[in-house]
C-alpha cells in the first residue's frame, strides 16, 4: 500500500513539476514549482467527464504531449544558455548535429557518442515517464470520481481566486497559466517563422547596389589590397566585463601602438550582431550581405539568391582577385559561390600538420602565415580581397595557442607541446569564471596574432577590416548582455580613414563605450557609400 500511495505521489509531482517547467536556466527557482497549474485542473475535469474505456487513452495521449512540452522546454533551456534564445521547431534541428560535432571536438569522439546515446535516452525516458504519470493518475480519478470532483471544485475555487486578486509568493503568480503559454509562444513562432520566410524572400530580392555597374563599385579602394577578417566570439564583453577586459584592452593597446610605429591607423566602433553565443555564419553573413540574417531559413534564402555581398563587390569590378581562408570548414561549402570567392583556403587546404585546439583545426597565427605564403605574399597583376575567418577564439577556450616565432611556424608542429601543456576543455565547460578567464586570453591571442601579421607582412595599400562575429555564450558575457561586437578599419593611406571621419568612431583598435552602435547590417551600405559606390537599386 505505502508503494502505491508513493508512486501515486510521484506521478502527480511528474506532471506538476512538467507544466510548471521553465525554459530558462535562471528561472528555476522552488517558489516556480509551487503553483497550481490551470492545466492540471482542466485535465482532471476532461478526464472526470470521459467514459471508462477511453480515459487511460486519452491520458496516455496527454501524457505524450507533456513529455514533447518537458522535453521542448528544457531544449530551451541549452538554446538560451548558449544561443540566447528559444530553440525554433522549424529552423534548429540541423544545430543539433553541429552540437555534436562542437561536443566531439571538445570531450572527444567516443565521449560525444555516448553523450548523444544518452540524451536519446533520457528522452524517451521522459516521455514514457510522462505518459505513465498521466495513465496513473486518471486511473485513481476514476476510481474515486466523487472525492476526486470534490478535491478538484475546490482546488478551482483556490485557482480562481488567486487568479482574480493577483495573489503572489515572491513575486511568482500562485495561479499557473505556464505549459499553455508555451504551447501558444511556440505555435506563434511557427506561424511567425513561415511569415518571416514569405517577407524576406522579398527583402532579400532588393538590392541597393544590385543594379550598380562594376565602375562605379568602390572606386576609392582601387589598388588596395582589402582583407575582412572575422574573430571568432570577439565581443563587447571582452573589452569591458572586469574579468576580461583588463588583458584585452591591454592588447589592444599595445597593438595600437605597434601598428602606428609601422605607420597604420585605425577607427573603431560596435555592430550589433544578428546572432549571440554561436551561429557565426549568421553574423558573417550579415555583415557582408547588408541583410539582417538571425536565422538558418534567411541564410539558406540569402546565400541561395543574388543580393550582392561586400566581398563579391570586389570581384563584379574585376579588378580584385578574390580568395577566402576558412579554417573552420571541414567539408563542403556551396557558399563560396555567392560570396564571390574565386579560391577558398579550408582546413585541409592550409598545410597544417599540427594538433588540434578543441574545435579549432588551426592556431590563428599558423592561418594568418599560410595566408601569407599561398595568397598575400604572391606577386599578382591585380590586388587581393580576402575573407579570413580565425577560430582560436571558439569555445571551449581550451587549449589556447601561444604565439611563437613567425619563422618557426612550419607545419604547424612546434604547437604539439602547446598544445598538451594546455587546459583540459572539459574542466572549462561548467566553470563560469575559469571560461571567461581563457575566453579572454583566447581573444588575446587572436588579436596578437592578426596585428602581429599586419605589421609583419602588410603595405602601404593594404586595408584591413576585422570585427566580432558574436558575443560569446551567456557563461561568459552575462545573462543580460549586449549583442555587440567591436568593428575596425586599419589603414595606412590617410585617405582611406578620411573617408569614414563622418562615422565618429574612435582612434585605435579599441572603441570607446559611447561610441556609435549600428546594427550589422548596416555596415555594407554604409562602406559602400562612403568608398564611392553609387546606388543603383534592383528589384529582383
Amino acid at each position: 500500500m505505502a508503494a502505491s500511495y508513493t508512486l501515486t505521489a510521484l506521478a502527480f509531482a511528474l506532471i506538476v513539476a512538467a507544466l510548471l517547467l521553465p525554459n530558462k536556466s535562471v528561472q528555476f527557482r522552488l517558489v516556480m514549482f509551487t503553483r497550481i497549474p490551470v492545466e492540471a485542473l482542466i485535465g482532471a475535469a476532461v478526464l472526470l467527464a470521459l467514459p471508462r474505456r477511453v480515459r487511460p487513452w486519452v491520458a496516455a495521449v496527454a501524457g505524450l504531449g507533456l513529455g514533447v512540452l518537458t522535453v521542448l522546454n528544457l531544449t530551451d533551456v541549452g538554446f538560451n544558455e548558449y544561443l540566447g534564445r528559444s530553440f525554433n521547431l522549424i529552423l534548429d534541428w540541423e544545430l543539433l548535429d553541429d552540437a555534436q560535432s562542437y561536443l566531439g571536438d571538445t570531450v572527444g569522439g567516443t565521449t560525444a557518442m555516448l553523450a548523444t546515446v544518452g540524451v536519446i535516452a533520457l528522452i524517451a525516458v521522459l516521455i514514457a515517464a510522462m505518459v505513465w504519470a498521466t495513465v496513473r493518475v486518471s486511473a485513481l480519478i476514476g476510481r474515486h470520481r466523487s472525492r476526486s470532483s470534490r478535491v478538484l471544485l475546490v482546488v478551482s475555487v483556490v485557482w480562481m481566486t488567486c487568479s482574480a486578486l493577483d495573489v503572489q509568493f515572491s513575486g511568482v503568480p500562485v495561479a499557473s497559466e505556464h505549459a499553455v503559454a508555451m504551447v501558444r509562444y511556440r505555435e506563434q513562432a511557427v506561424r511567425e517563422t513561415i511569415r518571416d520566410e514569405r517577407e524576406f524572400a522579398k527583402e532579400a530580392k532588393a538590392d541597393a547596389f544590385g543594379a550598380t555597374p562594376p565602375e562605379q563599385l568602390v572606386p576609392d579602394l582601387r589598388g588596395k589590397d582589402m582583407i575582412f577578417t572575422f574573430i571568432e566570439s570577439y565581443g563587447r564583453s571582452a573589452i569591458e566585463d572586469p574579468v576580461m577586459a583588463p588583458g584585452v584592452n591591454r592588447t589592444l593597446d599595445e597593438s595600437t601602438r605597434m601598428l602606428e610605429q609601422a605607420g597604420y591607423h585605425a577607427k573603431s566602433g560596435w555592430l550589433t550582431s544578428a546572432t549571440y553565443g554561436g551561429s557565426s555564419w549568421l553574423g558573417h553573413s550579415t555583415f557582408l550581405s547588408g541583410l539582417w540574417i538571425d536565422n538558418q531559413n534567411r541564410y539558406r534564402t540569402v546565400t541561395s539568391g543574388d543580393h550582392l555581398p561586400l566581398t563579391k563587390v570586389f570581384r563584379k569590378t574585376g579588378a580584385w582577385d578574390t580568395v577566402g581562408v576558412m579554417p573552420g570548414v571541414q567539408k563542403g561549402w556551396p557558399e563560396q559561390k555567392y560570396y564571390g570567392l574565386d579560391k577558398v583556403y579550408d582546413a585541409f587546404a592550409l598545410g597544417y600538420r599540427g594538433p588540434k585546439f578543441s574545435w579549432s583545426t588551426m592556431p590563428d597565427q599558423f592561418a594568418l602565415e599560410a595566408f601569407q605564403r599561398l595568397e598575400h605574399g604572391r606577386k599578382r597583376d591585380k590586388p587581393l580581397m580576402s575573407e579570413v575567418i580565425l577560430t582560436s577564439s571558439h569555445q571551449p577556450w581550451g587549449p589556447i595557442p601561444k604565439m611563437v616565432g613567425w619563422d618557426e611556424l612550419g607545419d604547424g608542429r612546434v604547437f604539439g607541446p602547446i598544445a598538451k601543456a594546455g587546459n583540459d576543455p572539459k574542466k572549462l565547460v561548467t566553470d563560469s569564471q575559469r571560461s571567461k578567464e581563457e575566453y579572454g586570453k583566447s581573444i588575446q591571442y587572436s588579436l596578437t596574432s592578426l596585428t602581429q601579421w599586419l605589421a609583419r607582412y602588410g603595405t602601404d595599400d593594404t586595408v584591413l577590416v576585422f570585427l566580432g562575429d558574436h558575443q560569446p555564450i551567456a557563461r561568459v558575457s552575462g545573462d543580460h548582455a549586449s549583442r555587440d561586437v567591436p568593428v575596425s578599419i586599419v589603414a595606412k593611406d590617410p585617405k582611406v580613414l578620411e573617408k569614414i571621419a563622418g562615422w565618429n568612431w574612435s582612434d585605435g583598435l579599441r572603441p570607446a563605450h559611447d561610441a556609435p552602435v549600428w546594427k550589422m547590417d548596416a555596415f555594407r551600405d554604409r562602406f559602400l557609400t562612403a568608398y564611392g559606390s553609387t546606388p543603383r537599386p534592383s528589384n529582383g
